[in-house]
């Protein structure tokens, strides 16, 4: 398929993207990379992002690779204060870093629970937070990775579903008190996407993968480049007067609700 969008889109423009060394992050990363951006990929996991930095930078990109877990608040402060100072500045953020696994609600430690909220609710604050002073500009955007969990309430997920409505909400909120510095803060909803840790791991055997896709109207997983192409979006010029949406990237998943999903899975 040929690229729906003009070269250079991003050209001067610098990303933060966190969770960056892997997944939807990481396709994220490549695709606004390969429109003109400078890339700040952030995890906790140092090789991994400077590894996908490298690869970034063997394309043709120009990226960084900093270590910092986003629940720690002065770790992430820093590192988006050395990538800033790296290139320049800081346009578009990408709080992308998460954290799953399935577990029913009776079966999870407060401590299990706690860790998804921190990681992925806690951690697009920090995130959000850390970056405000390099983004309090007109045009620059933020894009918050949610889930289509945050949409219908899915067993096994209790955790998961309640810190990305949080992160729903939250990016709704500073969109209504950062949209007058010209701030633009959207969610994307993602369902499965193919070849992500999410999907390994809650979709671990081929009859569960067969059933979900039978319950998703277009019949298929995403691509992380599909992701990717919305985050794109929603950072371009092209979404200039677009903030506060959270928007389905799910195949129509969630237009059956919960049920179906359930049902795909093998919970009754």
């Amino acid at each position: 398929m040929s690229d729906p969008f003009q070269p250079n889109l991003l050209s001067g423009k610098v990303a933060l993207v966190t969770g960056g060394g892997s997944g939807i992050n990481l396709a994220i990363a490549q695709r606004m990379a390969a429109q003109g951006a400078a890339l700040i990929l952030v995890g906790r996991t140092l090789e991994k992002v400077e590894a996908a930095a490298r690869d970034l930078e063997a394309a043709g990109g120009r990226a960084i690779g900093l270590s910092a877990d986003v629940r720690d608040y002065a770790a992430l402060e820093a590192a988006i204060v050395q990538g800033a100072r790296h290139f320049g500045g800081l346009d578009i953020v990408v709080c992308g870093a998460a954290g799953n696994f399935p577990a029913p609600a009776t079966g999870m430690s407060a401590n299990g629970f706690r860790s998804v909220v921190d990681i992925d609710l806690l951690g697009t604050f920090n995130t959000c937070r850390a970056a405000f002073e390099y983004l309090r500009k007109p045009g620059a955007s933020v894009v918050a990775i949610s889930a289509v969990q945050a949409l219908m309430p899915t067993a096994l997920q209790s955790h998961v579903s309640a810190a990305k409505a949080g992160v729903d909400m939250l990016i709704r909120t500073l969109a209504l008190e950062w949209g007058p510095l010209g701030v633009r803060l959207n969610s994307i909803a993602p369902g499965p996407v193919e070849d992500t840790e999410g999907v390994r791991r809650l979709v671990p055997t081929e009859a569960a993968r067969e059933a979900l896709t039978r319950s998703i109207p277009l019949q298929r997983f995403a691509q992380g480049s599909e992701i990717a192409d919305l985050a794109l979006f929603l950072c371009s010029d092209a979404a200039r007067y677009i903030t506060g949406a959270v928007i389905p990237c799910d195949g129509g998943q969630s237009l059956h609700g919960s049920g179906i999903m359930m049902s795909s899975l093998g919970i009754r």
